[in-house]
């Protein structure tokens, strides 16, 4: 591999020891947008582009802040529903007063004026900050470990694919196979349970 080159390929989701570490981390640090970027995109299960252009009024009504969401996806023109947890209902509450938004605002506002909302590529950024924090190696993550982090704990722990698939906004069964990998995972699992 080139020197410099990113590496291509699907991002590792985040094991429930690595959401919690960056959970507190961020707690700890008082990262208030960082935690309530981190804990939605987890919960959501976004891309980065739609997680960026989500508005306040898209996860809150008047003052209190929905359990569930509804958003139309960019790249499909779907539309996919998410849920957020209390602990995402607690940190973006807490960032949106923090910050004053109003419900028209972006959730996520750029600090550059040229830019209504932060970039996919800032957040990014953020997302490597975070794992490196835990040490790992940012080559192997990025904002779509996110998107994969809950849809694989989901999956491991229901096997329930259409479940994912809904959840992820896919419309071929196929493509939710590929995205988690888990022929692959599924096969070794067999074969490590099976003596010969």
């Amino acid at each position: 591999m080139e020197q410099g080159k990113a590496l291509v390929g699907q991002k590792t989701p985040l094991k429930l020891k690595e959401i919690w570490a960056i959970r507190i981390r961020l707690q700890i640090a008082s990262r208030c947008r960082d935690l309530a970027l981190f804990n939605l995109a987890v919960d959501s299960k976004l891309r980065a582009c739609d997680l960026m252009q989500l508005r306040v009024r898209d996860v809150c009504h008047g003052q209190s802040m929905a359990s569930r969401a509804l958003i139309l996806q960019q790249k499909t023109s779907r539309p996919v529903q998410f849920e957020i947890t209390e602990p995402a209902r607690t940190a973006v509450s807490a960032w949106i007063s923090h910050s004053k938004l109003k419900a028209e605002d972006y959730l996520f506002p750029s600090r550059i004026h040229a830019s209504p909302h932060l970039s996919t590529r800032q957040y990014a950024r953020i997302v490597g900050s975070w794992v490196l924090q835990l040490g790992l190696d940012p080559s192997n993550y990025g904002t779509h470990t996110l998107r994969r982090t809950k849809a694989t704990l989901i999956y491991r722990r229901t096997k329930n694919l259409r479940a994912v698939q809904l959840l992820l906004g896919h419309t071929k069964l196929e493509s939710t196979v590929r995205y988690l990998g888990i022929e692959v995972d599924d096969a070794l699992e067999m074969a490590e349970q099976t003596e010969a």
